[in-house]
């Protein structure tokens, strides 16, 4: 889902967001209002932002959540959402990075999607993809890479719900009103709905944050917690609120900037380059200065993402701390070999810093209090 990259826009028709948007509001009966919503947020959340043109609804959650998990969403028949996206990895894959229906290999590390329903961008260097309901025809109808592969197999797919009786039902009642309620469009909907409750909020580290349990968290996590919010090591500067990590949206928030980060990675030639189709941010805005620029990922239920960074090249979570602490990464010799701690482009607040033994074995037990136990062990839903 949230693997961003020039080359995946650039595999989407031209025009397709806009057309398949504009196609599920013409000529239609206004459909009621919506009852109001309860998120069932848990304790130190705040709203999220809902799109005024998909207002939530436990009908639409509900279809949502089986689109999600059900292959014949792809052209073949072979993949779903889930596919990349599982929830025992935090809805990750636990892949360097993933494959698609047809073989194809995606450029980006399958992000989790914990508490997706706040971030303002949505992929690792896309900064236009802004909306679930955007980003969900992304991997939908992309050709570079294809990822579900429905680009010419649409009446494929939409045959194979409109055969079955049970989705009927399920859109009818997700999209009141309409008179032809199966349709992308609606789609990218009720995913972007079933997406926006995948919150994780009852981790060891919010029992004891927001819910007042002193022993929530263990002894060498509440050292590693010291480590984490202090100078030396700066982690917080980036990885900080709810979500840890700098991108945030809720229902309040009325102005948020485009906040992408180098953190020194790789480093080729003179203008802190990084591997070709890997360049981040740059792919979007040419600025040379913008190269090796990621948005900063979310840390909820780290321990069950590896592996880690855009692209899965970094196996552990004490391999990020190693990186962190050398201030970049250096890689010897091979095709991308440099200097990251060099890079021109680096974050400045990745300077680096001495850590012992013990220190990085509390600061990596402070990152797994943030493992959501129930969050993950939650059942799927029976295979179609």
């Amino acid at each position: 889902m949230s693997r961003g990259g020039a080359a995946r826009t650039r595999g989407v028709r031209s025009g397709l967001v806009a057309a398949l948007v504009v196609a599920s509001c013409g000529g239609e009966p206004e459909a009621p209002p919506p009852p109001s919503y309860d998120f069932g947020l848990p304790p130190g959340f705040a709203d999220p932002w809902v799109p005024p043109d998909n207002p939530m609804r436990a009908e639409k959650v509900a279809l949502g959540r089986r689109l999600f998990f059900d292959a014949r969403l792809s052209g073949n028949g072979t993949m779903s959402c889930s596919s990349c996206h599982d929830r025992a990895k935090g809805f990750a894959d636990g892949k360097a990075k993933p494959t698609g229906s047809t073989g194809d290999l995606v450029p980006r590390n399958a992000m989790g999607l914990a508490n997706v329903a706040w971030f303002p961008q949505l992929t690792w260097g896309n900064p236009t993809l802004t909306t679930l309901e955007q980003q969900a025809l992304v991997p939908l109808f992309g050709e570079v890479p294809v990822e579900l592969g429905v680009t010419g197999a649409e009446e494929i797919v939409l045959g194979r719900l409109k055969a079955d009786d049970d989705y009927i039902k399920a859109f009818a009642a997700a999209f009141p009103g309409e008179a032809a309620p199966i349709g992308f469009a609606n789609i990218a909907k009720a995913l972007a709905s079933y997406e926006r409750t995948l919150f994780s909020g009852r981790s060891p580290y919010d029992q004891y944050t927001y819910g007042g349990k002193a022993d929530a968290m263990s002894e060498a996590a509440l050292r590693g917690m010291d480590l984490f919010f202090s100078e030396r090591m700066e982690c917080y500067h980036c990885h900080s609120g709810v979500n840890f990590t700098t991108a945030y949206r809720s229902a309040d928030t009325k102005h948020q900037e485009m906040d992408f980060h180098n953190t020194g990675l790789y480093n080729l030639g003179a203008d802190g380059a990084y591997p070709p189709g890997g360049e981040g941010l740059f792919e979007f805005t040419g600025d040379p200065r913008d190269k090796g620029k990621f948005r900063v990922p979310s840390l909820r239920n780290v321990e069950l993402t590896a592996p880690y960074m855009h692209d899965g090249s970094v196996a552990t979570l004490e391999d990020v701390v190693d990186h962190y602490a050398a201030g970049g990464r250096t890689l010897p010799d091979g095709p991308f070999a440099g200097i990251g701690s060099q890079n021109p482009n680096k974050n400045p607040l990745v300077k680096g810093f001495v850590i012992t033994a013990d220190e990085k074995a509390d600061l990596v037990a402070f990152m797994k209090s943030f493992t959501d136990t129930e969050f993950v062990s939650e059942p799927d839903p029976p295979a179609p």
